[in-house]
């Protein structure tokens, strides 16, 4: 019996200390009702230091091994049928989501939320561009200055105009045997393919459907989604010819019609677990898609990612 005694203390001790670590959690991941300068601090040189190694490290890993040159612009907006200028509006959002969040949780201003926060992502896709501009190998592209842009606009816009995001850009990935024809460009494993394969990204805009018509019968995480695709590149040029999975020169766009979830809008008292749901609020769910492809012809997926 002293055994089962000493049992049943030990168990509620671990029970009290993880719901005591659980507390110190959710106290810490619960946003300031006002300025806490301790916290902004924090924000400040965490953001500095990852920002500063992050350039640093892409700095090393992508443009020392190049020749340096003058400032200089190119025009690259026809390349990869502009899927990489959605990876600028999705990357720009995102980052300047993060931003404005963070300063959220130290209870800054609205004001500074948006005007600090939100164009976080703005400030550091452009300093990535000014490198680009002086590397021999590439140049600045005004295109990806105006998707850093258009990324940054539809946060704050949305927060000016509805004070919610309800139109939310999205990203989804699946393996295409492109990458295995030139894993140098497009990807030798799985993380690299999920970054250079730009046929298998989706980009979407994925909108909340009851915050649009206020119906009290929709459900609130439910969002009809629209995406954008491409597929047949070997290579960003329009003139490279691909013989090897399609008829000669094609190459061709995608737009897709789903339905998609909005994690941020699942009820949760838990700032933990909100704070998983908005991280993950990124991805766009496997759902029945409908595809149209700008080749001609349409598919409908029963799952699709």
């Amino acid at each position: 019996m002293k055994f089962l005694h000493g049992i049943s203390a030990f168990l509620l001790l671990g029970c009290f200390q993880n719901s005591s670590a659980q507390s110190s959690i959710e106290r810490l991941l619960k946003p300031s009702d006002s300025l806490n300068n301790k916290r902004l601090k924090t924000i400040v040189i965490s953001e500095t230091v990852l920002g500063s190694t992050a350039l640093i490290g892409l700095n090393q890993a992508w443009y020392a091994d190049y020749p340096r040159s003058d400032f200089h612009f190119i025009n690259d907006n026809a390349e990869w049928l502009q899927m990489d200028k959605a990876g600028h509006v999705f990357s720009s959002y995102h980052l300047g989501s993060l931003g404005a969040n963070a300063l959220k949780w130290t209870g800054a201003s609205r004001k500074s939320q948006l005007l600090y926060g939100a164009t976080l992502g703005l400030a550091f896709l452009t300093t990535v561009e000014v490198f680009d501009g002086f590397s021999a190998n590439w140049g600045a592209s005004l295109g990806d200055v105006a998707a850093n842009v258009s990324g940054t606009a539809l946060y704050v816009s949305q927060e000016l105009l509805w004070k919610e995001q309800r139109i939310i850009p999205k990203f989804s990935f699946h393996t295409t045997p492109y990458a295995s024809a030139r894993p140098n460009v497009l990807g030798s494993s799985l993380p690299e393919q999920i970054l250079k394969d730009y046929n298998g990204q989706t980009y979407w805009l994925s909108a909340n459907i009851q915050s649009f018509t206020k119906s009290t019968v929709i459900p609130k995480w439910l969002n009809i989604a629209v995406g954008y695709g491409a597929e047949g590149m070997l290579t960003g040029e329009e003139g490279f010819v691909n013989t090897i999975f399609l008829p000669e020169k094609e190459r061709y766009r995608q737009f897709y019609l789903s339905l998609d979830v909005d994690l941020t809008k699942i009820k949760t008292k838990s700032h933990f677990v909100k704070t998983i749901l908005t991280v993950f609020n990124s991805i766009k769910i496997p759902a029945p898609t409908f595809e149209i492809k700008g080749s001609g012809g349409s598919k409908f997926h029963l799952l699709y990612f």
